[in-house]
């Protein structure tokens, strides 16, 4: 018999690799679904200059939209030695048109020269709970770890081949989705997320 499942989760994004991870992080007490799901929702634009203002903005967007719970997520990359650029604009770190493998071409570029302990970098991210137009919970998480000089591994998405988590040898794009989703930032955030006492309110 299969398990009821318990919620229905709009992830406010249409960024399938985001919602792929949430997805198995989750696991079967959500329904996850995304953006692609309903009508009406246009692009939100991120202006804010933390994680939990856009992460905010982009979840009471999109709870008018939608009659149940809805979670944005807004994450990335800071890396000490660039003072924690890119940060909010991981995305978007090589301007206009930017691609994953652009902005990881930028990212070596600014370290180049940098060795070991100079490269510390951590993945943040931030996740906003809302319903019917309200703001009602965010948790956040991190990980830490080093930007090595290569890409490496095929697996994963934005900076994950350059990005190896303390406690590793190798990086994001290569140990593998079930042990990044043990790991990550977005993992710790969602632990909070499922901790979270006013599900029954």
């Amino acid at each position: 018999m299969n398990k009821t499942i318990s919620r229905r989760l709009l992830v406010s994004t249409r960024n399938d690799h985001k919602v792929g991870e949430i997805r198995e992080i989750l696991g079967a007490d959500f329904e996850v679904l995304d953006l692609s799901t309903i009508s009406g929702v246009g692009e939100v634009e991120e202006t804010g200059v933390t994680f939990e203002e856009n992460a905010t903005l982009k979840a009471l967007a999109v709870s008018g939209h939608f009659d149940g719970w809805v979670i944005a997520d807004d994450s990335g990359l800071e890396v000490d030695a660039l003072d924690g650029a890119p940060g909010v604009w991981s995305a978007r770190f090589s301007g206009v048109g930017a691609t994953d493998a652009s902005n990881r071409a930028l990212l070596l570029e600014k370290l180049e020269g940098l060795r070991g302990k100079e490269r510390s970098a951590r993945f943040r991210c931030v996740i906003v709970l809302a319903r019917a137009g309200r703001k009602l919970a965010a948790f956040s998480g991190s990980v830490e770890g080093v930007i090595i000089n290569q890409e490496k591994g095929s697996g994963g998405f934005g900076y994950d081949p350059l990005f190896v988590p303390e406690g590793h040898c190798e990086t994001f794009a290569q140990l593998g989705s079930e042990v990044k989703n043990a790991l990550s930032h977005r993992a710790r955030a969602l632990s909070g997320l499922l901790a979270w006492s006013g599900w029954n309110d």
